[in-house]
């Protein structure tokens, strides 16, 4: 299949793998699509299902997934479902179009995030606005930003699977309610969370 310019250009920035979760434009044919839109879809309900109990329950989750984007922001700035939230100065829950066909998702909050509240701000906001440019997106245009924890883990080390477990329905739903039809993962916690796997990011690439 041929691939885009969007695509080339993605995967010249070490953006890939991108999940289609719609666009039936772009995907493959007859039976093929029906079952790569399905694997995609199946691996996402997995999030959850793959990680050990930490502070979740299934009273907390459904809560969670019936909440609107205003409570859903309440809900996350007053979280303590996990230890992070003892040395956040401020949450990160995420910013952007409400109604984005793109959806990135990064790690972590690091220092300049959680200072501000808002996820790709300072230097690493810097290089997500100009590889968004080359795309020809902008930050809040048709493009939303979300991390798959929305505390600071200490010394910007990378989140570890119980706080990403306690986070995991918040994305869920900023995902459920955003629709959109391409998510691109940020980095190698992003890509393992999102599908629920332990796999490397060589492995995954072009699945």
């Amino acid at each position: 299949m041929v691939k885009t310019r969007r695509e080339l250009m993605l995967e010249e920035m070490g953006l890939t793998p991108v999940w289609r979760l719609r666009g039936p434009a772009l995907a493959p044919e007859g039976d093929a699509a029906a079952r790569a839109e399905n694997g995609v879809l199946d691996e996402a309900s997995k999030i959850s299902g793959n990680r050990s109990p930490v502070t979740d329950s299934g009273d907390r989750r459904a809560e969670i997934m019936g909440l609107d984007w205003v409570a859903l922001k309440g809900r996350v700035a007053s979280c303590t479902d996990c230890a992070l939230h003892q040395k956040r100065n401020k949450t990160v829950f995420g910013v952007g179009d409400e109604n984005a066909d793109w959806l990135f998702v990064g790690e972590g909050p690091g220092a300049d995030e959680d200072a501000q509240g808002e996820p790709f701000v300072g230097q690493a906001g810097r290089l997500l606005d100009n590889m968004l440019a080359a795309i020809q997106l902008r930050r809040g245009q048709n493009v939303y930003i979300a991390n798959c924890v929305k505390c600071r883990p200490p010394g910007n080390r990378n989140p570890e699977p119980g706080e990403l477990h306690a986070c995991e329905p918040y994305l869920q739903r900023q995902i459920e309610l955003i629709q959109p039809k391409l998510i691109v993962a940020l980095g190698r916690v992003a890509v393992q969370n999102l599908l629920a796997t332990d796999a490397s990011i060589s492995s995954l690439r072009g699945r």
